[in-house]
């Protein structure tokens, strides 16, 4: 009888062994696979925790020589260092602010689906657009520099003209890798090549900027505001600072154009 109990307990043993490994390979794999948007945002903060804010705090050690760089704000940007990059008219009463991380596959849903709505309702005059950006994505997918590196080129789009930028999103987001991990964005000859398919955008101040990181303490401060607003994760979009949510729910599409627009119309401030 003793003897069956221990072979019992030694079962018993081996078998929470090979629980416990299991539970540790699958929470590797979240780790490994987490994405930002929809329905994952959920798991990225049950997952990593505070790990936003410690990538947050060591920002500054994958940042291209930022801290070496004089700060250089781009034209056509407002609110404080020029963390905000406006599109479509000042004065228009109500106000779309849309939080998008370059390298995030939820954001280049948004942006592929309702990219060209969002720039037909603004130029309609139904709101402004209010851009709003996070490169967390570098740190918390292992490492890498798109997220950042893409910033600093919209930030030379959008220093030739809100237009242009407009245009360089949508480039971007439409030309995005279809693998988060897939860091195609660090690199500038990428980020060149695809300006291309914007008319006017390649100037030679748009190459410098692009190719010797200008704008790259800018995209610090840009990055920073994530964390101190208190955005918890990408794509986030608020009408008149309230959050709508412009994910299917399938994949990384978006809702229809149709749907965003009622959204919209139903959300916005009397």
């Amino acid at each position: 009888m003793a003897t069956s109990t221990k072979k019992e307990q030694r079962r018993e043993a081996r078998e929470r062994l090979h629980a416990e490994r299991q539970a540790q390979a699958r929470r590797a794999k979240v780790r490994g696979r987490l994405l930002v948007g929809g329905s994952v945002a959920a798991v990225l903060a049950l997952a990593i925790g505070a790990g936003v804010f410690a990538a947050h705090s060591s920002d500054a050690a994958d940042d291209d020589g930022a801290a070496a760089k004089p700060f250089v704000r781009p034209a056509h940007t407002t609110g404080k260092d020029g963390i905000v990059v406006p599109y479509g008219d000042p004065d228009a009463q109500h106000v779309l602010t849309i939080w998008l991380d370059p390298r995030c596959p939820f954001c280049a849903g948004v942006e592929q689906g309702l990219g060209a709505t969002i720039k037909e309702q603004a130029d309609a005059g139904a709101y402004r657009v209010e851009y709003r950006f996070a490169t967390f994505l570098d740190k918390s997918l292992g490492g890498g520099k798109g997220s950042k590196r893409a910033l600093n080129a919209l930030g030379a789009a959008v220093d030739e003209s809100p237009e242009k930028f407009m245009e360089y999103v949508q480039v971007l987001f439409k030309n995005h890798p279809e693998k988060e991990t897939d860091d195609k964005f660090g690199s500038t000859a990428t980020l060149l090549e695809l300006a291309d398919q914007v008319p006017g955008l390649r100037t030679p101040a748009f190459n410098q900027a692009v190719k010797e990181l200008t704008y790259m303490p800018w995209v610090e401060k840009v990055g920073r505001a994530f964390y101190d607003e208190g955005v918890n994760g990408t794509p986030a979009v608020f009408i008149d600072g309230k959050k709508i949510t412009v994910n299917s729910g399938k994949g990384i599409e978006s809702i229809t154009p149709d749907a965003f627009r009622r959204l919209i119309a139903d959300n916005r401030k009397r």
